[in-house]
């Protein structure tokens, strides 16, 4: 074959003139730096879509105090939702807005409701029961709840035992000493409870150790937009029926409804005190049972006989 015959066939096929080629090497890999920027701007959006959903949807709240025993104890962990009422100056968690009157789609909550509310002048949050709504009348008369000039139906039950811990230590006061043992040998707190029936029929329990300062409310009317809010251990809660600010730091009376921050609608879990940040295992040994998922909305049964809504 001559050396123009061998052109020929190279030129008919490339292939082959291909194969002979050496291979061009492979670039390197461009190593590329931490996108600080980008880093930056998507911990931005998942603060801020915590913050809105804490703010508008719901959020979770911590019980401090033994205003709401028997239903809530201190170290109960629960869900709030904010959208329950609409939406005012107290829907974002920090309280950044200013105080204005009125709810964004609001509506009032019903009696027997366990609200969040941030007192007049303040910007912490307390929880109570709303028990008075706009126009209705509210009076107390040795611990009995009047409404509408209608005393509400009040029924002793079987007092409950609730077991002495970090977060309940059931220390004695003015008002007793509750602590006993139980039948297995542990300590308890024995509270006596009594059962309240609103004019519609709901019901929740109370605690009413004896006479106190706020077993006897003078009559009121309360306002427009205004609830009247208590706690369910009435003898140890800062409420409506106390002046705002020290040394009682109740209420001051009937709370504007833009000053609700949200429904409590129930606990996630619960906490006897004994944990400690630095002891894992004290985490889930810590942990109270039988609360965790625990509804936080009023007993419903037939409206009472011979109430007015």
């Amino acid at each position: 074959m001559t050396d123009s015959d061998r052109h020929d066939a190279a030129e008919a096929n490339p292939e082959s003139r291909d194969e002979a080629a050496p291979a061009a090497p492979a670039a390197a890999p461009k190593k590329k730096g931490t996108d600080w920027w980008g880093e930056i701007k998507a911990i931005f959006w998942l603060v801020l879509a915590v913050l809105g959903f804490h703010s508008f949807i719901a959020k979770p709240f911590y019980i401090p105090s033994e205003s709401m025993m028997p239903g809530l104890l201190v170290g109960d962990r629960l869900v709030v939702s904010k959208y329950a009422y609409g939406w005012s100056w107290v829907s974002p968690s920090f309280h950044i807005l200013p105080r204005m009157q009125g709810r964004l789609w609001g509506r009032m909550p019903e009696r027997g409701d366990i609200v969040i509310v941030t007192p007049p002048g303040e910007n912490s949050d307390y929880i109570k029961r709303v028990i008075g709504l706009p126009g209705d009348t509210i009076e107390l008369i040795d611990g009995q709840l009047i409404l509408n000039g209608r005393p509400v139906r009040r029924e002793r039950r079987e007092p409950i035992m609730l077991p002495i811990d970090a977060n309940l230590p059931c220390a004695p006061d003015l008002l007793g000493d509750f602590r006993v043992t139980g039948p297995d040998g542990g300590d308890y707190c024995r509270l006596p409870i009594y059962r309240e029936h609103l004019p519609s029929g709901r019901y929740y329990d109370t605690i009413d150790s004896g006479y106190s300062q706020g077993d006897d409310f003078a009559r009121i009317t309360v306002p427009a937009g205004h609830v009247f809010l208590m706690g369910d251990n009435r003898d140890h809660s800062a409420d409506s029926r106390f002046p705002a600010g020290p040394p009682e730091r109740g209420l001051g009376g009937p709370v504007p409804w833009e000053n609700i921050g949200g429904r409590a609608e129930f606990i996630t879990f619960s906490l006897d005190g004994s944990s400690s940040y630095f002891n894992p295992i004290s985490w889930f040994t810590a942990l109270r049972g039988g609360r965790a998922g625990t509804s936080l909305r009023p007993g419903e049964g037939p409206p009472e006989p011979g109430n007015a809504q």
